[in-house]
């Protein structure tokens, strides 16, 4: 998403290439729709790195790689997704295994995430 104002239509294609990219865990092209200064906070990142927040790009990177680098290939399923321009943010509902989340993720105006947070269920 380079340089993209996002919309309903680029939010789709979004989660499209998200899940896609989740599905090969190609943590590269996950990260090349953050933005340099962007956070995420999950639960995981608490049990991995002792804080829920992970903040830039390269750390992010980082973290996902300590997370699923060891992992090949992941069924991850979209549920749902929600767009809500009014606040450029995304909503995606997702399972993977026995894991239901949903994980949102805020947008600038070049259609990079700033932001993201993961919940998770069963």
């Amino acid at each position: 998403m380079s340089a993209l104002k996002m919309d309903r239509t680029a939010a789709e294609r979004f989660v499209a290439a998200w899940c896609a990219s989740w599905c090969r865990v190609d943590i590269d092209a996950v990260v090349a729709h953050f933005a340099d200064n962007a956070e995420m906070r999950s639960p995981l990142a608490l049990t991995l790195t002792g804080s829920s927040t992970v903040s830039g790009a390269e750390n992010i990177r980082a973290y996902w790689r300590k997370a699923y680098g060891h992992i090949e290939s992941a069924e991850l399923k979209i549920l749902s997704w929600s767009w809500d321009a009014a606040i450029a943010r995304l909503t995606v509902w997702w399972q993977l295994g026995d894991t239901r989340a949903s994980e949102f993720m805020d947008f600038d105006d070049a259609g990079r995430v700033v932001r993201s947070e993961a919940f998770y269920g069963k």
